[in-house]
């Protein structure tokens, strides 16, 4: 038997009409992108994370992850989770709080402890969804950057190196605090690739906080079953940058192109080669694609270039939210499937 790890649905219309739960397998986590927070719970008998990502009256979405295994859940110090014997899902949420970096830190201690525990080691995945991501704290630190301390203090607690960091989007919500969820494996075919057009995360120079953004730009997993399979990327939330620079700065159309162009280059051939993996992949294999748009004037836009360069069959997503940097306007992220 196989795990279809990565089934979505991003197309329910609304929370009032439930949570669509209907696919094959059994369920190990949903994630409802809506006009509320709420906190993760295990009231259907899995991990159901509800993050603020749309304003009252838009279009809800909600994403699903189905297994044909058996699934077992739990809950500790707030962080609801399941697993199949193969992969571990979790989802927390950190309370709005002037400063983040010891909260953060305790939850993200809390889920990846559970993925030490229970054996699923590699964490592959990761979404975090930061209310005022672009304001100051308490102490006159923006926010992601606070946050961005509190993760990697916790990657730093339980040793984990940087080639093994996650895949990851850290992205603006309306509200809630800190939401946050992860995926993991047991699986040991799980490979970082990083992005020659971009410095790798974990190394930005200071300027960019007191601790640099922890994550990979992409992790590819075959499956257990074929080391030779082509297997699944997971592209984290990719922007326009360069370097470790912004570029474009207030043009969202050329942003939009150069997160795509990154992306593109990301799951090339010449890039995948680097890694060990092949075939290369393309832009038009992206599937699931979530695009977050800082102005509601630009979704239009974004959405026209997305679909004209990703097509327009694909799964596509649009979520008008603040980004990590001030200067950015859109960011992108998706998976290649097999």
């Amino acid at each position: 038997m196989t795990t279809n790890l990565y089934r979505t649905s991003l197309s329910v219309p609304s929370l009032s009409a439930g949570l669509d739960t209907s696919g094959p397998g059994n369920v190990l986590g949903a994630v409802r992108y809506a006009d509320r927070h709420a906190d993760p719970n295990l009231d259907h008998g899995y991990p159901d994370l509800t993050v603020h990502m749309v304003d009252d009256g838009a279009e809800s979405f909600s994403e699903v992850w189905y297994t044909d295994h058996e699934v077992t859940h739990g809950e500790l110090n707030g962080v609801t989770y399941a697993y199949d014997g193969r992969h571990f899902f979790c989802a927390g949420r950190v309370e709005q709080s002037a400063r983040y970096t010891d909260e953060v830190r305790d939850a993200y201690v809390t889920a990846l402890g559970l993925t030490r525990d229970l054996d699923y080691t590699r964490v592959f995945r990761m979404w975090n969804f930061v209310e005022d991501i672009n304001v100051s704290n308490g102490a006159g630190l923006e926010i992601y950057r606070d946050f961005c301390r509190g993760r990697a203090q916790a990657f730093d607690r339980l040793a984990i190196p940087d080639d093994q960091l996650p895949a990851a989007t850290g992205i603006g919500s309306l509200g809630g605090g800190i939401g946050f969820c992860l995926l993991a494996s047991r699986l040991s075919d799980c490979v970082n690739i990083e992005n020659p057009r971009q410095m790798p995360a974990y190394r930005y120079p200071g300027r960019y906080g007191p601790r640099s953004p922890s994550f990979a730009r992409a992790t590819h997993i075959a499956p257990a079953e074929s080391a030779s399979d082509p297997g699944h990327i997971y592209v984290s939330g990719t922007a326009s940058i360069v370097g470790h620079r912004t570029v474009h700065q207030g043009d969202v159309a050329s942003q939009c192109g150069e997160a795509l162009t990154n992306i593109a280059h990301l799951i090339s051939a010449e890039n995948l080669s680097r890694h060990g993996i092949g075939p290369g992949r393309d832009i038009t294999d992206l599937r699931n694609v979530k695009v977050y748009v800082r102005h509601e004037r630009d979704v239009n836009t974004v959405r026209d270039i997305c679909t004209r360069v990703i097509g327009s069959d694909k799964e596509l997503a649009l979520f008008n939210v603040d980004i990590c940097r001030s200067d950015l306007l859109v960011e992108i992220e998706g998976v290649v499937l097999d």
